[in-house]
């Protein structure tokens, strides 16, 4: 347990990142309709084919429709200089869940008139579904309205808001290996699995949020979280002490190899729980916001996207916070300096050693909870290229250094952006590893490193 001074510093150091939590929470209350910002959006793009192609469409609300998981759009359609009129469309979906055919439009009524299956078949198969093109949204903000910025600007704004999520995941990934690496100086090659379990613990946690009738975003949020963080917690304080304990006094890459043993069998575990298939969120508070125009190009950002980067990124900064500044910190500091002589003040490495590692897995957990809401779901699997490109994150930014290793997870997040924008995407994976290996030749020590070669075993 950690000393009344030592849980008072961390507590003080956590506020911020709890306060974003809470924010967050209470950002999503208005979220709780039965049906996601993906159907609200597929109901509203189907309203222009009803309604004649000069017709000015003004959405109104939503609410839900007079039969089960039946959703009822109100809008008024302008012609010409004559009134408003007021109609409604109906849109029927095959029901609630968490798997790849969550949601599915099975049905559309116009005015309380349902559409002829064979005018659905169309409505659904070259309009709705319609890739190349995608339909209209009416109750998207007007492109007129949107300030205009040039053409760079915009795509570079883009590319950098959708590479926050990623910054975040992988900082609070990186700082996890820099917090044991920091310690031990070996890499734990499992992490990237511990963030695939925290994914699945939060599916685990709101589906029986959901079954209990007890869901709404704010608690479905804070349970995913709490949930993760705890399962993922748990299962690294079983590593340390049944696995790495026993390896305390190893030399060479036994820590690393049984490391990897335990990643083959934490995703074999996870294959064994969850099923090939991937466990799906709903998602949630994912409306687009348009931001600015250059052209038809419109620069949009969702408000959960942004929320959930913010809070990875204030979670990063205040574990970084917390080992600069609190008295766990110091501990750290001091045994990552020198154990034995830290040894000699009355400091316990070995508490300090479990402290750093449930710690380092419960951010692990919360890395894969933003995953799993962004993205809607990870599979057992999903974990490996995760953690090991959170590795190269965290050797770019200066192995061992929590700060450097945040530094080097936005260094990361950006060069994949920069290069899906610009180079083929399905060589992105590459270039990544290549990068790392041009840093380890020109600077060992990473970015924010030494610059001379290290004497220290991984």
């Amino acid at each position: 347990m950690f000393e009344h001074g030592q849980s008072r510093g961390s507590v003080a150091t956590m506020r911020p990142a709890l306060l974003l939590l809470i924010l967050l929470g209470l950002a999503l209350v208005g979220c709780g309709e039965r049906f996601d910002t993906d159907q609200t959006r597929l109901c509203r793009q189907a309203i222009p084919p009803l309604n004649p192609p000069e017709a000015r469409i003004t959405v109104e609300r939503g609410t839900v429709g007079p039969r089960p998981n039946t959703l009822r759009i109100i809008y008024k359609v302008e012609l010409g200089e004559g009134p408003a009129r007021t109609r409604f469309i109906d849109c029927l979906f095959a029901g609630e869940g968490v798997g790849l055919q969550r949601g599915a439009l099975i049905g559309v009524a116009a005015d309380g008139r349902p559409m002829s299956d064979a005018s659905f078949y169309l409505l659904r198969r070259f309009y709705l579904e319609n890739r190349e093109e995608p339909p209209p949204d009416p109750g998207s903000a007007r492109i007129e309205d949107l300030p205009e910025i040039p053409a760079a600007l915009a795509y570079g704004l883009q590319q950098t808001l959708s590479a926050l999520p990623s910054a975040a995941v992988y900082a609070l990934l990186a700082s996890a290996y820099a917090l044991i690496y920091g310690l031990t100086g070996r890499i734990i090659l499992s992490f990237g699995e511990f963030a695939s379990l925290g994914a699945l613990a939060s599916v685990v946690g709101v589906a029986l949020l959901v079954s209990a009738s007890l869901s709404t975003p704010v608690s479905g949020l804070l349970v995913a979280f709490v949930v993760a963080m705890a399962v993922s917690a748990f299962h690294g304080f079983a590593m340390g002490r049944f696995v790495l304990r026993h390896l305390e006094k190893a030399t060479g890459q036994q820590v690393l190899i049984a490391t990897i043993g335990l990643a083959i069998g934490l995703s074999e575990y996870l294959r064994l729980a969850q099923g090939p298939d991937l466990r799906w969120l709903p998602p949630v508070f994912n409306e687009p916001w348009a931001l600015a125009r250059a052209g038809r190009f419109i620069v949009t950002v969702t408000p959960v996207g942004l929320a959930l980067a913010a809070f990875g990124l204030a979670a990063a900064v205040g574990l970084v916070l917390l080992i600069k500044y609190s008295s766990f910190g110091r501990a750290w500091r001091a045994v990552s300096d020198d154990a034995r002589t830290a040894a000699l003040f009355g400091v316990d490495a070995r508490a300090v050693h479990d402290r750093a590692l449930v710690l380092a897995c419960a951010c692990c957990g919360a890395a894969g909870v933003i995953v799993t809401i962004i993205y809607g779901g990870m599979g057992f699997a999903g974990g490996f290229t995760l953690g090991l490109k959170a590795l190269v994150a965290a050797i770019l930014g200066g192995i061992g250094s929590v700060s450097g290793a945040c530094l080097g997870a936005l260094s990361i997040a950006l060069f994949e952006a920069v290069w899906s924008s610009t180079m083929p995407l399905e060589q992105r994976d590459l270039a990544v590893y290549s990068l790392l290996a041009v840093v380890l030749i020109l600077r060992p020590g990473g970015f924010f490193g030494e610059g001379a070669l290290t004497p220290r075993q991984v």
